[in-house]
């Protein structure tokens, strides 16, 4: 019936909305949902942002980086970002499962918290070869990661902040 108004699923621009439990009570600010820290939609866009920056300074085009290349783990935090990036999938089952959209939230919160970490200590465009393609990898894992994930929550995401 075209006259009839289409159910829609409203889903917030804010992380914060969806990442805890839909069981749990929920107190609505804007200073919480807007903040930079803490698992926020603001935070997990900086992150991504931040990626297309790296892009931009050394003027790398992600789809042109071989994907076979061999990742050169050498730095804990590397390691850290890695294992977190495998572990995607798993986390998709569970929430197709238990239907808990906060799980997703919480698996891109923790990886902006490990690319950051990554980022501050292990230096990408300045890493001698191999090390620098492999962390140009790594960073477009991330990247293409977080987009999806954020997708999946209805939440675009920007190339600049």
């Amino acid at each position: 019936m075209s006259g009839e108004p289409k159910p829609t699923l409203l889903i917030s621009n804010e992380v914060t909305d969806i990442s805890k439990q839909c069981t749990s009570n929920y107190i609505f600010s804007y200073d919480k949902m807007l903040s930079l820290q803490g698992n926020t939609a603001p935070y997990l866009l900086y992150a991504y942002v931040r990626i297309q920056g790296i892009s931009r300074k050394g003027d790398i085009d992600f789809s042109q980086l071989e994907t076979d290349c061999p990742i050169v783990l050498q730095e804990e935090t590397e390691l850290a970002l890695a294992k977190h990036l495998l572990s995607f999938d798993e986390v998709l089952s569970f929430i197709e499962e238990d239907l808990m959209p906060n799980r997703l939230c919480q698996y891109l919160f923790e990886l902006s918290q490990k690319f950051n970490q990554f980022y501050d200590r292990c230096p990408v465009l300045q890493a001698e070869e191999p090390q620098r393609t492999s962390r140009l990898v790594l960073s477009n894992l991330t990247a293409r990661t977080l987009k999806q994930g954020l997708a999946l929550l209805g939440i675009a995401v920007l190339e600049r902040m």
